[in-house]
C-alpha cells in the first residue's frame, strides 16, 4: 500500500500517482478486517498519509492517544507544514521503540551518501532525533522538489514511515 510513483513530499502534496481515500480505505478494510491486526487504525492512517490524504489521516491520528498515534500525528503536522505542532506531538511520543531502527537505517543511508553533517543532526547517541528532522524539513521548506537536500529528506521520511509500517504490521 506504500507503492506510489514516488516518495511523499515533505509538504502536504498531493502528488501524481496517489490513490484516492475511498480506494485506499476499501483495500485496507479487506486486508485488516476482523481485528486480526492490532494496530490496523495506525496502518490505515499511515497509508492514507503516504498517499497525501491528510484530512482522513488526521482524523485517525487524533483518535489514537498513544505514543504511536502521536508519532503519526507528528509526521502529519510536519508535512502540513506546522512545525510547532509537529514538535508538540513528538514531545508526546517520547522515546519511541522505532527510533533505534530509524536511526540505524538513516545512518546507513547518510554514510553511503557521505552526509556526515546531516547525520550529526539526525542521529544522537545512536538514536533518532525527531526534532532535528523537523528542523531540517523546516529549513528545506523554501527549496524546490529538485533540490538534493529535499530529495534526501524525502528518502529519510520514507524510511521513517516504512519502519513504522513494519512495526505496526507485526514485522521486526
Amino acid at each position: 500500500m506504500l507503492t506510489t510513483a514516488g516518495l511523499p513530499e515533505l509538504g502536504p502534496g498531493p502528488r501524481a500517482g496517489v490513490l484516492p481515500q475511498r480506494e485506499l480505505s476499501a483495500a485496507l478494510a479487506g486486508l485488516l478486517k476482523g481485528g486480526r491486526v492490532p494496530k490496523a487504525e495506525l496502518i490505515h492512517g499511515l497509508v492514507l498519509l503516504w498517499h497525501d490524504q491528510m484530512e482522513p489521516a488526521h482524523e485517525i491520528a487524533q483518535a489514537i492517544e498513544t505514543a504511536d498515534g502521536s508519532f503519526l500525528h507528528g509526521i502529519l503536522h510536519r508535512r502540513e507544514p506546522d512545525y510547532g505542532n509537529a514538535t508538540y506531538w513528538f514531545r508526546r511520543v517520547g522515546r519511541h521503540e522505532c527510533f533505534p531502527e530509524i536511526a540505524q537505517r538513516v545512518s546507513e543511508l547518510l554514510k553511503a551518501r557521505n552526509e556526515s553533517k546531516v547525520e550529526t543532526v539526525l542521529i544522537r547517541n545512536g538514536d533518532w532525533d525527531a526534532y532535528g528532522f523537523i528542523g531540517l524539513c523546516e529549513k528545506a521548506a523554501t527549496k524546490g522538489a529538485a533540490d538534493p537536500q529535499v530529495k534526501l529528506l524525502r528518502e529519510i521520511q520514507g524510511i521513517e514511515m516504512e519502519v513504522l509500517l513494519d512495526r505496526w504490521s507485526g514485522g521486526s
